[in-house]
């Protein structure tokens, strides 16, 4: 498929780019800049396919795998974090760091990458509030509470339930993000601590990166019933295109060896779970969370980061408005993100 110029701004939700060069560069961030051979790339993200996707802000994952538990897992993050500053000061033309909606402004105005920070995963705090509020301070602004492994306090989609949704502990972690600012990301929990945290939010949240239960019923994916809520809440669903969630054909083929002929998801199947989260919870509460570099597969389209307009290009042919098309791409979330930003000031002055 022919790469389109960019038409729409993105605030995407997720990317993997910090664990990407942490597996194939030793977090090394030289000759991101360059232009890419993509036969060759270990990484689906680079500033040249950025600025050709039309990203102008993006939440950098700094996730890092469950197997790292303790002490471990907060000096890993904290590595995390460290590669996505570094990558910022080896490219100060191309990123600069944000951290509130006003920030995120100031960098699309100046021509920059808005750099913004999200934690994968609640077992990354180690149980501590007091490492949550400092990964406050360095600028995360969501924190997903859970990754693929249930938690001491709430329940992931894929992992046994032990707590059948969130317990008393994780609702007092809900509590706190909201008094610091952090906002809620529900991607990877389990649809009853979904349920749990959105009747205990007084903030509007997020889901940085899933997509549709009723189109493929993968735990990963969001039920209609929490679709509804979501845009009771003001809050935003951020579609992603991992084909393993988009594509219930796709998924068989996984979950039973990757054996024989691979279905073909594109960038239609992504636009199907996008207009679904519209028809259910409103154009309002619909945004991007696609994921690269956290899958090595993608969709036929949607390859890498550069090929964000073709998405855009099917849904401006199945009638989508210009209007609607901006708020998916970048109004909705910069949206969640102002709605947390006073509370998120108030803890850091």
């Amino acid at each position: 498929m022919t790469v389109r110029s960019p038409k729409f701004a993105v605030i995407d939700g997720h990317n993997d780019l910090a664990w990407a060069c942490r597996e194939h560069r030793r977090y090394s961030v030289a000759g991101l800049d360059v232009e890419y051979d993509s036969e060759r790339s270990q990484v689906q993200t680079d500033v040249p396919r950025l600025r050709l996707g039309g990203v102008q802000g993006q939440f950098w994952s700094v996730w890092v795998h469950s197997d790292f538990t303790g002490a471990d897992s907060v000096q890993a993050t904290l590595e995390q974090i460290d590669f996505i500053d570094r990558l910022i000061a080896a490219y100060p033309d191309d990123f600069e760091r944000a951290v509130t909606a006003d920030d995120v402004q100031r960098a699309q105005h100046a021509g920059k990458v808005a750099s913004l920070l999200g934690v994968e995963g609640g077992n990354q705090m180690n149980n501590s509030l007091a490492v949550l509020r400092e990964y406050a301070r360095l600028g995360v602004r969501y924190m997903t509470l859970t990754w693929n492994s249930t938690t001491d306090w709430a329940d992931a989609a894929v992992d046994v339930a032990t707590h059948n949704g969130l317990n008393d502990r994780g609702r007092a972690v809900i509590a706190e993000m909201n008094r610091i600012g952090m906002m809620v990301d529900l991607s990877h929990v389990s649809a009853a601590t979904m349920q749990d945290a959105l009747d205990a939010t007084t903030l509007p949240i997020l889901f940085s990166h899933s997509s549709c239960f009723a189109l493929n019923p993968h735990p990963r994916n969001v039920p209609d019933t929490i679709l509804t809520q979501l845009a009771a809440n003001d809050g935003v669903q951020m579609i992603t295109f991992v084909p393993a969630f988009v594509s219930a054909d796709y998924r068989n083929w996984e979950d039973h060896g990757s054996v024989g002929e691979k279905p073909q998801v594109t960038v239609a199947h992504v636009a199907d779970h996008v207009e679904h989260a519209r028809n259910v919870a409103g154009v309002d509460h619909i945004g991007l969370g696609g994921d690269f570099d956290g899958c090595p597969d993608m969709p036929v389209g949607l390859a890498d980061v550069s090929e964000y307009p073709n998405l855009f290009a099917e849904l401006e042919r199945r009638g989508w408005s210009n209007a609607d098309l901006t708020k998916l791409g970048s109004q909705n979330v910069l949206r969640v993100l102002r709605a947390n930003d006073p509370a998120y000031r108030a803890f850091v002055a």
